[in-house]
């Protein structure tokens, strides 16, 4: 009853999110992909068609690179949000973080050619990495498998290839421990 003295969240939080998607956030880097913003999750919580909705969220997920800080997308997103009358619960899961290349890197690629006979190659992809919970402690690179299951249902690996790794982690700690 009384559509007309409604006060319908939706179209606003469509048009939040529309200023949102429309965002450019940066070109990329040296060593970093373009930031990525996902429209993830709407709600409104309505169970009927036909009931105007008292209030109506939506989740986002922004992968960032390190010409921004997720304190400075928070006010980004905070900003956009109040425009159109909403507001912003930030959530930062961890800051984009580049272990520059040099002696470090170095043992690694020798472990990997001396092993494979590869040239490994220096790469920031791969999305979020729990190494970011050990960077300001030491330097950190990641390395490990590739495969065409990794993180799907019965992921799988040939024993050969862990073996592989295995000879080139040993190779690594000798080398960087001077053994």
């Amino acid at each position: 009853a009384y559509p007309h003295l409604a006060d319908n969240p939706i179209p606003r939080l469509v048009a939040m999110l529309a200023e949102l998607d429309a965002l450019v956030l940066d070109e990329g880097t040296d060593w970093f992909q373009p930031s990525n913003l996902e429209i993830t999750d709407l709600e409104v919580g309505n169970v009927a068609h036909n009931v105007i909705p008292a209030k109506a969220s939506a989740r986002i997920s922004i992968r960032f690179n390190d010409t921004h800080s997720g304190a400075s997308l928070s006010e980004t997103v905070a900003a956009i949000a109040g425009k159109h009358g909403g507001s912003a619960l930030p959530i930062v899961s961890g800051e984009p973080f580049l272990t520059p290349p040099g002696e470090f890197s170095q043992i690694i690629a020798a472990a990997v050619k001396a092993e494979t006979g590869l040239e490994p190659e220096a790469s920031t992809t791969g999305g979020t990495s729990d190494a970011r919970f050990l960077r300001e402690v030491c330097p950190v690179i990641e390395f490990g498998l590739v495969n065409a299951t990794m993180h799907k249902r019965d992921e799988a690996v040939a024993v050969a290839d862990l073996s592989a790794l295995s000879r080139i982690y040993t190779a690594i700690a000798a080398a960087a421990l001077g053994r």
